[in-house]
């Protein structure tokens, strides 16, 4: 049985309607409608809570609902991957070159219409709707954030709640024109492509985004000789009580240190690794 099914069976048993369904859930009726009828993607379970709280109001299993909707995620994935890519909509693209830099803009407009949905217009959606999705993703827990985005849309704070587990599904080939009013629309200001190196800057409405700009570049470099790992970092790493809870990204700053003539100790990492995490040692953003 998928999700759509068990739900209406257990409101039924239940005899409870959708509307409490949405009330208990945080959501609003019409997003619960329109997920029983498959018009809205499931959210991943480790991005929403919402199927704890539908369980719990159904009274299932705990975490059943979340494993049967990642099953149903999955096989979703699996035909998409099947179908044929389908351009966007007209009206999203248009929405994405009112974007662009004026100057760029009619250039811009004919290469997508020379090749719809081609390599340059799906480098650019790609770029945007990451970005997009990056600031989402850390603000979506956020009430005053996601109220700032219910202002601008003049939309109610749980119906905005409710679209954000839409849109970090969203992906470039099922982009809705409600994904972009709600979200890339309010949070981009305006993006620029080098059309030559395919650089892109992408200015954030200050509003919504906490960095200014994002700026991707896409240059051919030569790759640099890979580099013997330093005796001292290796003995660093095996001994527990040093290195226990060294993470990833800790773990590829200290490999990227290089010495001259040098060999350091497995102390030196550690004492580099307290170094690196005393904020003693590092301004505050903004700050000289």
């Amino acid at each position: 049985m998928n999700i759509a099914g068990l739900i209406k069976r257990r409101l039924e048993e239940l005899g409870c309607e959708q509307k409490d369904l949405a009330a208990a859930a945080q959501v609003t009726e019409s997003y619960i409608s329109q997920l029983l009828t498959g018009k809205k993607s499931l959210p991943a379970h480790n991005r929403s809570d919402i199927y704890g709280k539908i369980g719990a109001f159904l009274k299932l299993s705990p975490g059943e609902l979340a494993k049967l909707a990642e099953m149903q995620r999955r096989e979703e994935l699996n035909r998409k991957i099947k179908e044929p890519a389908q351009p966007l909509y007209q009206e999203v693209r248009e929405l994405i070159l009112r974007k662009c830099k004026s100057e760029k803009a009619k250039q811009i407009r004919l290469i997508f219409e020379k090749e719809p949905f081609g390599e340059i217009e799906r480098l650019i959606t790609q770029k945007l709707l990451g970005v997009a999705k990056g600031v989402a993703k850390e603000e979506w827990k956020n009430e005053a954030w996601l109220r700032v985005v219910a202002r601008l849309n003049h939309r109610s704070y749980e119906e905005v709640q409710a679209t954000v587990l839409e849109f970090l599904e969203a992906d470039i080939f099922s982009l809705s024109v409600q994904n972009f009013v709600y979200f890339l629309d309010p949070l981009i200001e305006s993006w620029d492509i080098d059309l030559v190196t395919f650089g892109m800057k992408i200015v954030l409405a200050p509003e919504l985004g906490r960095e200014r700009m994002k700026q991707f570049e896409f240059v051919e470099r030569e790759l640099e000789p890979a580099a013997a790992e330093e005796p001292g970092l290796g003995e660093f790493l095996q001994n527990a009580s040093l290195s226990g809870d060294v993470t990833q990204e800790e773990l590829v700053f200290l490999k990227r240190l290089r010495f001259r003539n040098k060999s350091p100790s497995a102390l030196y990492y550690y004492r580099e690794l307290q170094n690196l995490r005393d904020p003693l040692h590092f301004r505050a953003q903004g700050s000289r």
